[in-house]
């Protein structure tokens, strides 16, 4: 036992030099990075379409034989020498009615539908909204009125501003006329389902969690912890409001009240937002805080339709070209190191209370 004993305080002896020695060089490092900070950003496209295609031909191989292949490839020439033949009548009958290549090709171009696709998976600070926005301002440099933008969201909720800032991006693609749709696989509750709202179509999975429309603020107390150890706490402040409740002092009546008011301004600015995009919606009835499954969410009018974003996509490739859009950075190796420690305690704490958010969303 006192073996055992010896060895852990060597351990944490062990571990707290490492990381000493970790957050030195950290932050020289950092004080370096900051001299030159890198933000070369890229948006970066995929192409669905191709993805199915590429599916599509590695399964042939490995199904069929080497004749039924050929067979394939025969057919699959045979087709496309019917689709030139009937393009090159069409490319005829155009011509007869005074109609220029040039034109023919933009009157084509036109036609043919594209679909944007972009992933937010949201932590409690919306932290994806960052990225976002550069990939909506990179769409919106190119999107058209035929096109239609599909955003893959993934959220708990969090932090009332971040996730207005958040909707407030979505917004952006409405005010330019462009069709919009959310698809929800896992999760959109309270700030994520602010998020979904905005969209002219929501699609669910069946077993998705939906709703959460409501505001909640907890913090612990500790000013009966202080007293027994004889500390004071202090707070000084101009103005009535500037704070209300505090983790270390006492929380009067009044300042509860204050807060508890607050708390209810909020949700009301929230049912307002989510009535203003889904007006058919029973606002009383859904806006309790509750969640529902995908299923009720529908017959609720919190979605559209049921599906998931796979079906919705590999639907959407059938009369359309989509694309996956994301937007990619590299940092030097200076910031790397620099940040690292940092961002690895941040996105703990971070991670750490999305789980504890979450946990309000989880239907038992």
């Amino acid at each position: 036992m006192e073996f055992l004993a010896e060895y852990g305080i060597f351990l944490l002896k062990a571990l707290t030099i490492v990381v000493s020695i970790i957050l030195v060089f950290a932050g020289i490092a950092s004080l370096g990075g900051k001299q030159k900070a890198s933000h070369d950003g890229h948006i970066a496209i995929n192409k669905v379409n191709d993805d199915l295609e590429e599916y599509k031909e590695t399964l042939e191989e490995s199904l069929f034989d080497k004749d039924e292949l050929k067979e394939m490839e025969k057919a699959r020439a045979k087709e496309d020498k019917e689709k030139a033949k009937a393009e090159k009548a069409k490319a005829k009958a155009d011509k007869k009615a005074g109609k220029t290549a040039t034109t023919v090709a933009k009157d084509e171009e036109e036609i043919k539908k594209r679909v944007f696709v972009l992933d937010f998976d949201g932590d409690i600070k919306a932290s994806a909204a960052d990225l976002m926005r550069e990939e909506i301002t990179a769409i919106l440099t190119m999107a058209r009125k035929e096109d239609e933008v599909v955003v893959r969201l993934e959220s708990g909720g969090g932090m009332v501003h971040s996730y207005g800032l958040a909707s407030s991006q979505l917004q952006r693609i409405k005010d330019k006329g462009i069709p919009l749709t959310v698809c929800i696989d896992k999760v959109a509750a309270s700030g994520g389902y602010m998020m979904a709202c905005i969209a002219d179509k929501i699609v669910s999975a069946p077993f998705a969690i939906v709703g959460s429309i409501g505001v909640v603020a907890q913090l612990p107390n500790f000013s009966r912890l202080l007293k027994k150890h004889d500390v004071d706490f202090e707070m000084f402040t101009a103005g009535e409001y500037k704070r209300t409740v505090t983790m270390f002092g006492h929380n009067s009546a009044k300042a509860k009240d204050k807060f508890r008011e607050d708390l209810e301004e909020t949700h009301v600015l929230f049912k307002n937002h989510v009535t203003r995009f889904r007006p058919g919606l029973n606002i009383e009835e859904v806006a309790t805080g509750d969640v529902w499954y995908g299923q009720d969410a529908l017959e609720n009018k919190l979605v559209d339709e049921l599906g998931t974003s796979d079906d919705y996509l590999v639907s959407a490739c059938n009369d359309a070209d989509v694309f996956e859009v994301s937007y990619e950075f590299k940092k030097t190796l200076q910031e790397k190191l620099g940040f690292a420690v940092q961002m690895g305690i941040e996105k703990a704490a971070t991670r750490f209370l999305t789980v504890l958010n979450a946990q309000t969303h989880t239907k038992s």
